[in-house]
């Protein structure tokens, strides 16, 4: 198994990401992750094929937290494994058992989007007893059932394409048009393609049959939220064409979903966080300080 040390040189044009870098091993790799500001501890996780820096506009505003998020193996600052065979669920599901046992993370305030979702709230599913609260950004929990045509031509594009255009991506699945520097930013983990296959490996990764090894942690997900009685806050965004609407399936399976107000993130894409992040995370911390709440 051939490993790739990020080319940090790449990093340092980014102007708006001035955290510290911090890793934690996890067997042969180095997983990296932004610890920042000092309180209640929020864990967010990005999805496909984005990094922590999705997750910058968060950090000034919710200044009173401790604020993590790490790059998931093959993404970001982390080390990324050539060939996406070598990529599973199980490998990336491990890395963050790994991550939150190493920091001794409890009290958690999860906060999940895309395949940050899938692999964060069966985490959740796992150790519910870690997580004081979740808050669910567009993301789904699919457990091997039909698959839409968008996405499998999603798959067969990762699949097939000779090297993924990462910035292009992000900027499609947009509802604003990125600036160069953002868009470079997104591109900054994947110098050539053999630093692209966790990237192509996420696509293909999700569960499109019940025997998928994903199935039963997305099932054990659903059925700890769906009994779930601490504090649960749900938004998705209006423009998103990939997985706009799936907020009604999480409305649905969480009871105390009901007892915040109901808020969409209105013009912006599959990418809210970097849309939106700053209204997106005064609205977490408000969430946190229990200002959300229906009141009876």
């Amino acid at each position: 198994m051939q490993i790739l040390k990020p080319v940090f040189t790449r990093f340092e044009v980014i102007k708006d990401f001035p955290y510290k870098e911090n890793f934690v091993d996890f067997d042969d790799l180095k997983m990296h992750y932004i610890d920042e500001g000092k309180g209640e501890t929020i864990l967010a996780l990005h999805g496909e094929p984005t990094w922590s820096y999705l997750y910058r506009k968060f950090i000034p505003i919710l200044k009173d937290y401790r604020f993590i998020a790490p790059d998931f193996i093959g993404f970001g600052k982390s080390d990324k494994i050539v060939g996406r065979k070598n990529y599973s669920f199980d490998l990336h599901f491990k890395s963050l058992e790994n991550l939150i046992q190493k920091l001794d993370l409890i009290d958690i305030t999860l906060v999940v989007q895309d395949w940050g979702g899938m692999l964060g709230l069966s985490l959740l599913g796992k150790y519910p007893e870690r997580f004081k609260r979740v808050v669910v950004l567009n993301t789904f929990l699919p457990v091997g059932k039909k698959i839409s045509l968008f996405f499998k031509i999603w798959r067969m594009y990762a699949k097939y394409h000779p090297s993924l255009p990462i910035g292009g991506i992000i900027q499609r699945a947009s509802y604003h048009k990125l600036s160069k520097e953002v868009i470079d930013a997104y591109n900054a983990p994947f110098p050539n393609k053999k630093h692209k296959s966790g990237a192509v490996a996420f696509p293909l990764l999700v569960p499109v049959n019940p025997k998928d090894p994903a199935v039963k942690p997305m099932q054990k997900a659903r059925d700890v939220l769906s009994d779930w009685n601490k504090p649960a806050l749900v938004m998705f965004s209006d423009k998103d064409k990939i997985l706009g609407g799936l907020q009604k399936f999480f409305y649905r399976l969480i009871p105390t979903s009901s007892e915040q107000q109901k808020i969409v993130i209105k013009d912006a894409g599959h990418f809210l966080q970097e849309e939106k992040g700053e209204e997106i995370a005064v609205y977490i911390d408000k969430f946190m300080k229990d200002e959300l709440r229906i009141k009876e």
